[in-house]
């Protein structure tokens, strides 16, 4: 029996003209760096300034550091979804290098999600050809305190999947669709990576215990496992409550307003509609195409404690009604460019 072939999607876009479009494509090694870099930067000051204070500061003040770095370090996903797009950089091989360190810090397998999410972006809330996110989502807030504080119940899936990969074993519907048995070759890639991801790790596990340095694989191999209230609170916002099988990504897709610190450890990914909308955008430029489109876009809310109460009141419904879905108030309808 002949596989199910997907049906594209002929997504609606906010008409944009064709200069500035080209103008908004253009990647940058200098923003690209000061992105990735930077973000970088701010893991290895809070990484280092946490393994100093171990053996000079209170235990208290070690802790405090130690769930800061886990706050900066749990946005590591976004990190590696912009880089995977291959859009950080103009110079490819610097968004090669950086997905890797980043990947290898979170313990992310990047090729298995670079292709799961090229799918999520074509078929986007259309099941069962994106599995990458599936509604409806169903967030209380139990969820945030188990995940956004310290998430033991998250290490040891990750760990097994990982060993799993490491074995060649692929499973599940997602992931046989991703890599088909029949595919071999697209498994190598995902199978060597796993592998790179074990031998590293466990390389750091070794030092750690043999310089006596304990706090090392909490801060390089478990950052993705610990403070992670602020990443829960931008990450979930992407399509809670919003409408799948629409083919208008101001549907299915939601941008709210950030801080400009907080936007930037979430590598712009609040302006998410965007982001969709014209995925080859560079994420340091999602701000000047939001503004470009915005006249065309829903209302945004503003801060997280406004997007939260959005969702909240859009949950409150669906408890009463399973099937209902939000559909935020768009403006008059205009042409299409593609």
């Amino acid at each position: 029996m002949a596989a199910r072939q997907p049906r594209p999607v002929a997504w609606y876009r906010t008409p944009l003209d064709p200069q500035i479009l080209k103008s908004l494509h253009e990647k940058s090694d200098g923003l690209g760096a000061l992105q990735s870099v930077g973000y970088l930067g701010v893991l290895i000051a809070t990484g280092t300034t946490a393994l100093y204070a171990a053996g000079h500061w209170p235990l208290a003040v070690t802790i405090l550091l130690v769930f800061l770095h886990g706050m900066c370090a749990s946005f590591l996903i976004n990190a590696v979804h912009e880089l995977t797009h291959g859009t950080v950089f103009r110079t490819k091989w610097l968004n090669e290098l950086f997905v890797r360190i980043f990947a290898f810090i979170g313990l992310i397998g990047f090729e298995i999600f670079q292709t799961s999410h090229a799918r999520h972006h074509q078929y986007t809330l259309h099941p069962p050809d994106d599995q990458e996110v599936v509604l409806p989502i169903r967030l209380m807030i139990k969820h945030f305190f188990v995940r956004g504080f310290v998430n033991v119940m998250g290490i040891y899936p990750t760990i097994k999947g990982t060993l799993r990969i490491a074995r060649g074993k692929f499973e599940g519907e997602w992931e046989l669709t991703l890599f088909p048995e029949s595919k071999p070759e697209r498994r190598r890639a995902p199978i060597h990576w796993a592998r790179t991801l074990i031998i590293g790790h466990g390389l750091i596990l070794v030092l750690s215990i043999y310089f006596k340095l304990w706090l090392l694989p909490i801060l390089v191999t478990l950052p993705n496992f610990y403070g992670g209230w602020l990443f829960f609170l931008c990450n979930n916002t992407q399509h809670i409550g919003l409408q799948d099988n629409v083919p208008d990504f101001r549907l299915c897709c939601r941008t709210f307003i950030l801080n400009p610190v907080v936007r930037f450890l979430y590598w712009h990914m609040n302006y998410h509609i965007e982001h969709h909308m014209y995925a080859a955008v560079p994420c340091y430029k999602l701000g000047r195409l939001h503004q470009l489109i915005q006249h065309n876009l829903p209302p945004c809310p503003r801060g997280i404690i406004a997007t939260w109460k959005e969702i909240a009141a859009i949950q409150k419904l669906q408890d009463e009604n399973p099937e209902y879905q939000h559909a935020p108030p768009l403006p008059a309808p205009q042409t299409a460019y593609r």
